[in-house]
């Protein structure tokens, strides 16, 4: 039993030697950074659903903008070696906020951080929404459940804008539904705003030629999400949600199948993506949830 427990320590040190390995790699041609960061604010803004601040100088010295996410570890035990993806909510000065779902033992520790404490993060990574700054453009913007992260942060930057928020129930939103300001709240169970999913809201309101969705949530509602924007012919850039061990694409976790009818024989990397590096954010097209 005690050689299996060596064992399986020296398997994880070796591991981590490689992410560090790829990470230096990465550092020297984009700017991420591995920070200790103090937490600013945690507090709890609808069920099951944290807000969280952190004082991150060099992160959001280094952020590129709405779309990019951070790495978290939750402690340096070797019980949680693997980070916890997450999108940033928001950039201010050098606050990098997120907001996150308790679904685990991990996402549990996360909500138990106190103003004062530390974090390791890893980040910024990912690209970034696009095209959103155009006047030519009416963004339409769509976030499903914890998905809203970015869907909030990139809000900020849009002028007249459409927002529209799923959720399975009410106590699940923290926002409110005001359909005279552009902003929709659906539930799955009617019990604010409009009965349904996205799509619901979606079908009520003006679709133009120049509509561009953004769109962050679960493969289920990004890929009705994509054959909308399909049947519309209109834009859409979905930022897709994937398990991840790294951000660096070291551990290949994060893979999503590239739409791409042209190439009958595929190499790896023509049929598939790393979210980590290539996304989180593609166009519609380029993405196959089937």
């Amino acid at each position: 039993m005690k050689t299996m427990v060596i064992l399986n320590k020296l398997y994880q040190a070796v591991n981590a030697m490689k992410f560090y390995s790829k990470f230096y790699q990465l550092q020297r041609k984009i700017h991420l950074f591995i920070e200790t960061v103090d937490v600013i604010a945690n507090e709890q803004i609808a069920a099951g659903i944290w807000r969280m601040s952190m004082h991150a100088p060099q992160v959001a010295g280094a952020y590129k903008g709405p779309g990019q996410f951070i790495n978290l570890l939750a402690d340096d035990s070797w019980e949680h070696l693997v980070r916890r993806p997450m999108s940033i909510a928001s950039v201010k000065g050098v606050a990098v906020d997120i907001i996150y779902k308790i679904f685990g033992e991990t996402t549990d520790i996360f909500s138990r951080k106190k103003p004062g404490e530390t974090m390791n993060i890893l980040g910024p990574l990912g690209n970034v929404f696009t095209d959103y700054e155009n006047q030519d453009v009416k963004p339409i913007l769509v976030g499903g459940g914890v998905g809203l992260a970015p869907i909030l942060n990139l809000s900020a930057s849009c002028n007249n804008a459409v927002m529209i928020i799923g959720a399975r129930t009410a106590a699940e939103h923290f926002m409110d539904h005001e359909p005279e300001n552009n902003i929709y709240m659906t539930t799955d169970d009617g019990s604010v705003g409009i009965a349904g999913t996205v799509l619901a809201a979606l079908a009520k309101i003006d679709i133009h030629e120049n509509s561009i969705i953004y769109a962050c949530g679960p493969e289920p509602m990004l890929y009705a999400v994509q054959q909308f924007a399909f049947e519309k012919n209109i834009r859409a850039q979905l930022s897709v949600e994937s398990y991840m061990g790294c951000g660096v694409g070291l551990c290949q976790g994060c893979v999503v199948e590239r739409k791409n009818g042209q190439i009958k024989d595929h190499s790896y990397h023509e049929k598939y993506s790393l979210v980590c590096l290539d996304g989180p954010v593609y166009e519609c097209e380029e993405v196959n949830f089937g």
